[in-house]
């Protein structure tokens, strides 16, 4: 394999060939699985999963050298009656929050920003009785820095079980009306898009979203090609311009992620290769480019369905943190790694759960360099999510619990942002109905 050089001391990242990313659509590893068979692999190795999730093992870090976040304190929350699937971020004009709204036969896409202690009135950005609705792969909403709302959802695209769109609206009047909804991609094959990333790059917003048309059959079920990572701008208009190819095989169904640095956007995602390793690999945008895939870490994750665990990447200037679940040699763990060079190397992984994680992770960075990292854990008597701070040089805090929420799909994934010298955090609490908790924290 070819190496990246290795910057300030840091372990260089390995880069596949691009003859490995070249694929003709066969494989030289097991078949692709069908959405059913997927699925199934994916429950059979939850419950593997968690009969070998245990003793915490060895650790990477130094457990208490970093002072631990406060307890958060509970927040109003936005959210009335059934609701679920949260989504964070902030922007110049506040933090603002996504949800998914079951009403009758419809489902609502909803939004409220908070400014110091108040929610304004939720808004609607979308109704459709065409949700695609997925505990795992949810809507989001992000404040571009020329103060427009850009939102995402999923819609049905057929009558296929798993053929869905990705849609895309903006608003330039903080959500009071939004202009037409947009599709990213202009394959139209029925046929899953999804587990989307809004962000920013070379000026103006972008999307990037798993995309399955090389796979596409009839009736919205999958063939044997390969789920791919594409990326697409918008103009200022709002009109997409035409999607790029990142990576011609990844994971099917694992969130991503991105994050802008000094040297310009990362976007990180689940990997898959011919012989079903599955770890972390990052894109880079440099010089108006975007690099070849290389992994953060060479986990070494074998696994013959999706995981349904994304990574997190957070940055700040050029220092950049990345968290992830794996695995790797049945030894379930939730990782973090740290780069100095805008994610072109990174050092170790540094474990930071405590014992017998289920994932869903998310990643914040502070002034400091030090990161923030929430994933689910399961306890003695509930499955709680919890937070740990980490350093580069392996240090970490004890553990925060945040909430307590569930290990089931329904909990979906708990979600953070970082406002001010305070940290905000929402969950989903499965129930009749589902609700979303609130909370936050003040950080010394």
């Amino acid at each position: 394999m070819a190496l990246h050089v290795a910057a300030s001391g840091a372990r260089p990242i390995l880069q596949r060939r691009t003859s490995e990313r070249a694929g003709t659509g066969e494989r030289a590893g097991p078949a692709h699985p069908g959405p059913v068979a997927r699925r199934l692999a994916v429950t059979l190795a939850g419950a593997a999963l968690t009969a070998c999730g245990g003793a915490a093992g060895d650790r990477s870090g130094d457990p208490g050298a970093l002072t631990p976040i406060e307890t958060p304190v509970a927040l109003a929350s936005p959210v009335t009656g059934g609701a679920g699937f949260p989504y964070l971020s902030r922007g110049n004009s506040g933090v603002w929050m996504s949800w998914l709204e079951p009403a009758d036969s419809t489902h609502r896409l909803r939004i409220a920003r908070l400014t110091g202690e108040s929610w304004s009135e939720p808004a609607t950005v979308a109704e459709s009785s065409l949700f695609f609705v997925n505990w795992a792969d949810f809507p989001s909403i992000i404040e571009l820095s020329d103060g427009r709302l850009m939102a995402h959802w999923l819609q049905r695209s057929s009558a296929g079980k798993y053929s869905y769109d990705v849609l895309v609206k903006f608003s330039a009047d903080g959500g009071a009306t939004w202009g037409d909804a947009v599709r990213p991609h202009a394959d139209g094959t029925p046929t899953e898009h999804g587990f989307v990333t809004l962000f920013e790059a070379g000026g103006g917003a972008a999307a990037m979203w798993l995309d399955g048309r090389e796979h596409a059959v009839a009736d919205g079920e999958m063939g044997a090609g390969q789920m791919t990572l594409r990326f697409a701008r918008f103009d200022g208009e709002g009109r997409a311009l035409p999607d790029e190819l990142l990576d011609s095989r990844t994971c099917d169904c694992c969130q991503t992620d991105a994050a802008v640095t000094t040297s310009g956007p990362v976007v990180v995602y689940r990997d898959r290769s011919d012989t079903e390793v599955r770890d972390i690999a990052i894109v880079r945008w440099v010089d108006g480019q975007w690099t070849e895939p290389a992994h953060v870490h060479e986990d070494g994750w074998v696994i013959p369905g999706c995981p349904v665990n994304g990574p997190g990447v957070a940055a700040r200037g050029d220092a950049v943190a990345v968290a992830w679940f794996t695995a790797a040699n049945e030894s379930p763990r939730v990782n973090a790694a740290f780069s100095t060079d805008g994610g072109a190397s990174f050092g170790d992984p540094i474990r930071i759960d405590a014992g017998d994680p289920i994932g869903r992770v998310d990643v914040l960075m502070f002034e400091d360099g030090t990161a923030l990292v929430i994933w689910l854990e399961r306890g003695e008597s509930a499955t709680r999510v919890l937070a740990r701070r980490v350093a580069a040089d392996g240090r970490l805090s004890g553990e925060t619990a945040i909430g307590e929420s569930s290990a089931e799909r329904a909990s979906g994934f708990p979600r953070m942002t970082l406002d001010g010298d305070r940290v905000l955090f929402a969950w989903t609490v499965p129930g009749q109905p589902a609700t979303i908790r609130v909370a936050r924290t003040i950080l010394d």
